[in-house]
């Protein structure tokens, strides 16, 4: 039976499924961390709490269990704020155990008494202060029930002289799971199957609500002879096994998932929220089907929204949808798409340039059936998701909703310690893995065996991409970086530069068998250019003015290769 209050959370979060628990220890947090000593809860030392944040969502969002972290008072806690953020933006089921200064001195200046609630309460699914050692299993257990439910963070704050407090009464709380079938009305069911009826040109973008709805997904889309076009966060779950998949769309997609949402004429939104209104058909009758209904028409007006699963509406509508005979627009989507794919799949012609395509194809061919990649915001997660291939046994995870930097293998700290022995892959910018270097030294003290991939230009590519096309000289993205290779070898891990692309494959390679932790350090074309499917006028004259900005100013060396290594000879 519990004791104190830091037996009482540690025991109720661990049976609400939590296996382990990120953070760096001290101060307001030893009693938690020696209750976790004595549990059958795992302690991962980190060097840096932002980390232990990615840690835990990259574990949660692959395990669908729940998964912890826990701070110290003031700095320890809010250095975890951007790591928690995008677990909770990814929906991943995460507890964070905020603590706090002792009660006697909060609210007095005292040194590190910050007020955690309104920094997480805007990013979390609960945030409540713990403040009476006769809540802490009732409030422990309701932060694990929202998390593991709604899917996101629930943050628990406990100032510290809580964690040794007894309770008086020893209630047991619990959290649970729900699994309800939740579809429309038959009223609702016959108008989105009337609306169907009419279309002649009907697609459907699948979003990250199709999570547990791929064969629904399909199965409608042939009834209605519809291409699959699917947002960044659904390819794990939508593009394997599926011949009428057409791809991505907005800047991250190709010409077949462009043309599939902009060009048709009945669009059928499942649990997808895409942003980017500019890439939604301009005259289109548009359906939204959504588990949440503030989800309906907030990213663009829609004709027809109901409120159900995915899986459970695709199946109910099975029921009053007839099948579509023509398949010449699903067929024309799916040309576009074959052709865009495969001119995008480039590779070089000389042996000192190498395109980040080229590195990444090179991973999708060598990497295990089940190997889990992780890519850090930026390019690198645009490579990832074009050319890294689902089966349904792969997963991948990258920054979408967030879009934060340095993402990549601090997530796959917590996905390595979820599935060991199943082969991880981190995508890594050069600017995103400096910005957390600390860490590495986290995988050889732990021998957490992640296969780090640095995608090496030298520069905050994206960045520099984004000035260009506004027109801009590109500025302050230059990054002066050490050899990452050697960098590994220096603290324990393996390490290797490639520079040449005869050397690429060999590398990749060489990684991927070497048992344990190390970084690849790959020399790849700075000036790769992220095409988007629909390139507009306004993009075209800006890089132009890019351009003769650089000739003034000196660097037409840069226009030459800017062109040569994206148009000229591959």
């Amino acid at each position: 039976m519990s004791h104190n209050v830091a037996e009482i959370i540690v025991e109720t979060l661990h049976a609400a499924g939590a296996q382990r628990c990120y953070g760096v220890v001290g101060d307001t947090i030893n009693h938690f961390t020696d209750a976790i000593r004595r549990s059958s809860l795992d302690w991962v030392h980190v060097r840096h709490e932002e980390v232990g944040g990615f840690a835990a969502g990259g574990e949660a969002y692959l395990t669908g269990e729940l998964a912890c972290c826990a701070g110290t008072c003031g700095p320890g806690s809010t250095h975890f704020i951007n790591g928690l953020i995008e677990s909770h933006r990814n929906g991943a089921p995460v507890v964070f155990i905020a603590s706090q200064v002792d009660t006697a001195q909060m609210g007095v200046g005292f040194p590190q008494d910050v007020d955690q609630r309104p920094l997480y309460a805007q990013n979390s699914v609960f945030c409540e202060y713990l403040l009476n050692a006769e809540n802490a299993g009732r409030l422990t257990a309701l932060a694990a029930q929202k998390a593991r439910n709604e899917g996101g963070v629930a943050v628990l704050i406990v100032p510290g002289d809580l964690f040794t407090m007894k309770p008086q009464k020893s209630a047991i709380w619990q959290a649970r799971r729900f699994a309800p079938v939740i579809r429309p009305s038959e009223t609702e069911l016959t108008a989105v199957a009337d609306a169907l009826a009419a279309g002649r040109k009907i697609s459907i973008y699948a979003g990250h609500g199709c999570a547990e709805a791929h064969d629904e997904v399909l199965a409608l889309a042939d009834r209605l002879a519809a291409p699959v076009a699917w947002t960044s966060r659904a390819k794990d779950f939508i593009e394997y096994g599926n011949d009428l998949e057409v791809g991505m769309t907005g800047v991250f997609g190709l010409a077949g998932g462009y043309r599939a949402v902009a060009e048709c004429d009945t669009l059928l939104l499942l649990g997808c929220s895409f942003a980017w209104r500019q890439f939604y058909p301009e005259d289109a009758t548009i359906i939204q089907v959504d588990i949440d209904a503030g989800q309906i028409g907030l990213r663009h007006p829609v004709d027809i929204g109901v409120v159900g699963t995915v899986r459970d509406t695709c199946a109910a509508l099975l029921e009053h949808v007839s099948a579509h005979t023509d398949r010449d627009w699903v067929q024309s989507c799916r040309q576009s798409y074959i052709e865009a794919r495969d001119q995008a799949a480039v590779s070089s012609a000389t042996d000192d340039l190498i395109h980040p395509q080229e590195l990444t194809l090179a991973l999708d061919r060598l990497a295990d059936e089940d190997a889990v990649f992780t890519a850090d915001g930026g390019s690198p997660m645009v490579w990832c998701l074009r050319h890294i291939k689902a089966n349904g046994r792969r997963r991948t995870l990258t920054s979408l909703l967030h879009g934060t930097m340095a993402n990549a293998y601090p997530q796959a700290i917590g996905i390595a310690h979820a599935f060991p022995g199943r082969q991880v892959i981190a995508m890594c910018g050069d600017g995103g893995l400096s910005m957390l270097l600390g860490d590495l030294l986290t995988l050889a003290q732990y021998d957490i065996d992640i296969k780090i991939v640095v995608f090496n230009n030298s520069s905050l590519g994206f960045v520099e991409l984004e000035q260009k096309v506004e027109g801009l000289l590109d500025a302050y993205t230059e990054l002066k970086n050490p050899d990452f290779g050697v960098l590994a070898q220096a603290i324990g891990l393996w390490g290797r530069k490639v520079e040449a692309k005869h050397d690429l494959e060999a590398g990749v390679r060489e990684l991927l068998a070497h048992d344990g932790p190390g970084i690849l350090d790959v020399k790849v074309n700075r000036m790769e250019l992220v095409i988007p499917p629909n390139v507009e006028l306004n993009q075209i004259a800006s890089t132009a003015l890019y351009s003769t900005k650089a000739v003034l100013s000196g660097r037409m060396n840069e226009v030459v290769d800017l062109v040569r290594n994206n148009f000229g000879s591959r």
